[in-house]
């Protein structure tokens, strides 16, 4: 999986999200953390279309790099703004099966709560996964 560095920057009710790596990919949020949420699934649909039109993805540079680039720096001297890590997780659309063991009792409360929300276990073990990875960035 990679991991692309991103720019926030705004004012409280209005931040936005760019990716120097991924040039006209950019999300919204009214606060940090949603505006940081929504760069993920901006960043996965961004690089989705690239691959669809055959493209390839530029590979992601680190902070340490980013530092130096000289757009980088002068988005930083117009105002307060920082650097946050976006995973991106892309999906294939090639479906695998995994042989996986769970507790009886979180397996029925997986099947419940899928029930109660429409989805089958496997979309809801791979969405609250994607969650899950999304919010240890």
């Amino acid at each position: 999986m990679s991991r692309y560095v991103a720019i926030v920057d705004g004012t409280p009710g209005a931040y936005g999200v760019s990716f120097p790596d991924t040039p006209g990919c950019v999300a919204m949020g009214h606060t940090v953390d949603e505006a940081i949420k929504n760069a993920g699934a901006a960043l996965a649909e961004w690089s989705a279309d690239v691959v669809a039109d055959g493209g390839r993805l530029r590979p992601p540079r680190g902070i340490e790099e980013l530092r130096h680039d000289d757009d980088v720096v002068a988005t930083f001297a117009e105002g307060p703004a920082m650097f946050a890590v976006i995973p991106l997780v892309l999906n294939s659309g090639k479906p695998a099966r995994a042989n996986i063991s769970l507790d009886t009792g979180l397996l029925q409360a997986i099947d419940d709560a899928a029930s109660r929300l429409g989805l089958t276990r496997s979309a809801f073990l791979a969405t609250a996964a994607r969650e899950k990875i999304e919010a240890t960035y």
